[in-house]
């Protein structure tokens, strides 16, 4: 029988990292960062979809197949940029800020395929979380794989599991919009119809 007394437990390789992100989610969640009420509505028919992903990624691949399935002439500003590693933060928050300030930009999708924890921390990373909390852009991230939760998940103005996702919270279905379209337009005619009507009524009432 071996006996074992500890006095302190710490969490070593992956249990350090995901103690550290979610400290770090705490406090900003303390911060109100995270609260519905600093989310912003994406457009129903954005002029422009800013796309912030790897460089010839699969992620671009489906949001570019998606957008367009839903809207032929959906315009795509695309932003390919590290999306792990050293440089993974500074180029994305760099990416995010131009498109932040592009006249024609009414939404942003940050996406990326899976990975391991390690390679999914720069969207764990504090500054560039600050960053999206202070944009007036919406943007919608779609970060991994479904059980993947980095930080930018929970300030984000919208959550996708998958880039296909993200496309469809993006880029309007056209021929839904065209179908409601039609739909409102017969209600006009019907409105139309049923005044003039009413207006025929009461000038011939004032004749007689």
């Amino acid at each position: 029988r071996i006996l074992l007394r500890a006095s302190e437990i710490h969490l070593a390789g992956v249990g350090d990292l995901l103690a550290e992100i979610e400290r770090r989610r705490r406090l900003l969640a303390q911060e109100g960062l995270f609260a519905p009420e600093r989310k912003h509505a994406r457009p129903l028919i954005p002029r422009a979809v800013g796309v912030v992903t790897g460089r010839d990624s699969d992620a671009l691949k489906d949001v570019r197949r998606i957008a367009t399935a839903r809207f032929p002439s959906v315009r795509l500003e695309v932003r390919e940029t590290a999306v792990q590693g050293r440089t993974a933060v500074a180029q994305v928050t760099a990416a995010l800020l131009e498109l932040e300030a592009h006249p024609d930009v009414d939404v942003i999708i940050v996406t990326r395929g899976g990975g391991s924890l390690e390679d999914l921390l720069p969207f764990s990373d504090e500054g560039l979380v600050r960053t999206v909390a202070g944009m007036f852009t919406p943007v919608i991230s779609a970060i991994g794989h479904e059980a993947d939760r980095p930080i930018l998940d929970d300030v984000a103005d919208a959550r996708a599991a998958t880039p296909t996702h993200a496309a469809t919270l993006a880029v309007p279905d056209s021929a839904e919009i065209a179908a409601n379209v039609n739909v409102l337009r017969q209600r006009l005619r019907a409105r139309m119809r049923a005044r003039a009507a009413h207006d025929r009524r009461l000038l011939n009432a004032w004749r007689q």
